[in-house]
This record gives C-alpha cells, structure tokens and sequence, in this order.
C-alpha cells in the first residue's frame, strides 16, 4: 500500500491536537553494535554531512563504522544509567512534565509526546501513534534554540519524509529556533545565578556550543550569529562585562575547518594565560548528553587543568528544571494559538454525514 493508514483508525474518533518535541538522539545501548547503527543512521542524513554522497559513502562505511563507534561506546558508557543515556532520560523527563502542565488545562484532547531524529523512539514510530490517537493538528518543536539546517532542518526533512506516507495529513506547525525568547533566555541567566550563588564566580564564564563546518556559515546558516546573539542576552542580563565571558563552539569533526573560536584549544590558552577559574555553560544543549558531561565536563576540564588552570565547573543543562519548562510550555502556548480544541460542531457534522451514508448503504469504520 502507497500511502499508510493507523489500524485503529475511526471516523468517529475525535479530533486532538499533538505536541512533539524532538532532540537529537542517542544509540539503544554503550555498546560497539549499537554505536555503528547510531551513528550510520546519523551520519548518514546528508544535513549532517553536506560532501559528495560517493565519496562520503566510501568514508563512512570503509573508515569511520569501522573505527569510531568502539571509541564513542567507550564514551557513552562512562555516562550511562540505568534509565538509559543522559539524553534520553532528560528528554523523557521534560515532555511528562509538559504533559503534566499542558492537560491540567486541556485534558485528554492535548498529546504530548517526545521522539528523536536518529535512533528510538524514532519520529515516525511517535508520529503513528499520534495520529492514531486521533490527532489531526501537529505542533513539532525540535529542542534546539539556535537553528541550524544540520538540526533543526534534519528534523523537517523527516517529518516531511513520514508524512508524505500517510493518508491523512495532519495540520502541522514547526517550531524552527528560540534562541532569543525571554523565557529562555531568563532560565539560562538564572541557572548561572543560581550556580554561582552556590559555588561562586569565576574569572571567565564560557557560553560553549556544538560546532558546525564554517563553510555552512558562509553559505548562510544563521546558527553562528544566534549563538552569539544568545550569548550577549544572556550576558547582559547577568552585567558582565565583555572580558568575562567567551563564546566557543565544542565538538568538531573532520579535517576542514569549523566556527571558531574552539572550545578545547580556548581553555588551554586560557591557562597558559594565567587565568585560573573558568565555568562552561552550553546554552545550545537543552539537556544533558554525552557533549555535556563527557565532553564538557570531564575532557576540556582536564585541558584547562592540565594547562595550569586551578578551578573548572560545568554548569549544567536546564534539563527538567521548573523554570525551563515554563519556558518551553509558554513557547508551545504561543504556537498553539488559534487551533481549537473544541470539536462538538465538527462532530455532530460528521456523524450526521456518517448516518446518511449508512442510510444509502455505505458503512464508515
């Protein structure tokens, strides 16, 4: 069959409306078979990867499956839990706690769901269970505040690429960046706060974020821009001043060059220089995931210690935190604006509808 319909499908089913937010991904298990399917799946996506496809099928399958994925194993082991990856968990976490808040208003006619662009649960796996639910309007809202076509845009293109499979289209709403929204950036500023009230201030406050090849800047993608757009809002609001903080870009990949400055070859100059405390926040990173704790928290720690540095913190992801939330439900409010929840009229309608085809002798599941 071309085009896919949900099993349990019923035109007496009442129409609902759906909210799905996405993150990135994270392999099945920290092990070497599930790291190689991960990251095939990953990088794979042509967003991610933007190189000639022969070529960069040689690459993968002939160098990188066969090296990369016992090294990241290793990796993600050193950060998993009983309940799964960090990224996982956190993501699980803060779509029931948006279920939470957003039926105490709404009820049963609101879902609220959470998948991942590469690995489970996967978009299409959660888009079918939505849509056999009954819901009929989709907001999506990708968990990335900075867009980036690598991101934010990979996450479209799936979407698209799952619905254009199904029978019954549903209207849809794409939350595509939130770099500069208040709620935002006011839970970033306050968890730095917070941070500091407890352990204390530090010569440099770096705001670090997942790199991306340069020439993806040139060619026009606004991430770099909102990255730092993100980081003046926050700063300010915190009245630093501009020998206080740095912004960074963390986790490249590859032999060409990405945005600068680097995050690791920062924190040792940094020491070098004589700067003795800094803290690391990572304002592109919704939750907390292997680039964050492992990454973040422990490799570049050692770079700046080592180096001469004497005190290094990570301030975590917002996560679950209350404040985070309210900021993410206050964006989902605003993009749910206009869609009704009520369906009585559309209902009789339909039903009526329903009994005079039965009458003529036809017969709606």
């Amino acid at each position: 069959m071309k085009y896919q319909n949900p099993s349990s499908f019923s035109h007496r089913q009442a129409d609902k409306i759906g909210v799905l937010i996405t993150n990135l991904g994270t392999p099945d298990a920290p092990t070497k078979p599930a790291l190689k399917r991960y990251l095939k799946e990953f990088l794979s996506d042509p967003r991610v990867v933007e190189v000639p496809r022969l070529l960069w099928w040689l690459v993968l399958n002939l160098v990188i499956l066969n090296i990369r994925p016992k090294r990241s194993a290793e990796a993600y082991a050193s950060v998993w839990s009983e309940q799964g990856s960090p990224l996982l968990v956190h993501t699980r976490n803060q779509a029931k706690a948006l279920a939470e808040s957003l039926r105490a208003e709404h009820g049963e006619q609101l879902v609220v769901d959470f998948a991942m662009r590469y690995g489970n649960p996967s978009i299409e796996s959660r888009v079918d269970t939505m849509l056999a639910q009954g819901v009929r309007k989709l907001l999506v809202m990708p968990l990335y505040p900075q867009y980036c076509a690598s991101t934010t845009a990979s996450t479209f293109d799936k979407l698209s690429e799952v619905l254009q499979r199904r029978r019954w289209m549903p209207e849809l709403r794409f939350v595509t960046q939130y770099h500069d929204d208040p709620g935002y950036i006011d839970a970033l500023v306050n968890k730095v706060r917070q941070f500091r009230e407890q352990y204390g201030n530090a010569q440099k406050l770096i705001f670090s974020y997942h790199g991306i090849p340069k020439r993806y800047l040139m060619q026009g993608d606004p991430y770099h821009c909102q990255c730092y757009k993100t980081t003046r809002l926050v700063a300010k609001k915190l009245g630093l001043s501009e020998d206080e903080y740095l912004t960074t870009f963390q986790s490249r990949f590859g032999r060409e060059e990405w945005l600068k400055p680097y995050t690791d070859e920062t924190l040792k100059k940094l020491a070098a220089d004589g700067v003795e405390s800094v803290q690391v926040v990572c304002p592109g990173f919704s939750a907390d995931c292997l680039e964050t704790i492992e990454e973040i928290g422990e490799e570049n720690r050692d770079y700046f210690l080592q180096g001469g540095g004497r005190s290094y913190a990570y301030i975590p992801a917002l996560n679950d935190d209350p404040e985070h939330i309210q900021a993410l439900e206050a964006l989902i409010r605003q993009n749910l604006q206009g869609w009704s929840l009520n369906r009585n009229a559309e209902q009789s309608e339909s039903l009526a509808k329903e009994l005079s085809l039965q009458k003529s002798g036809y017969t709606l599941n």
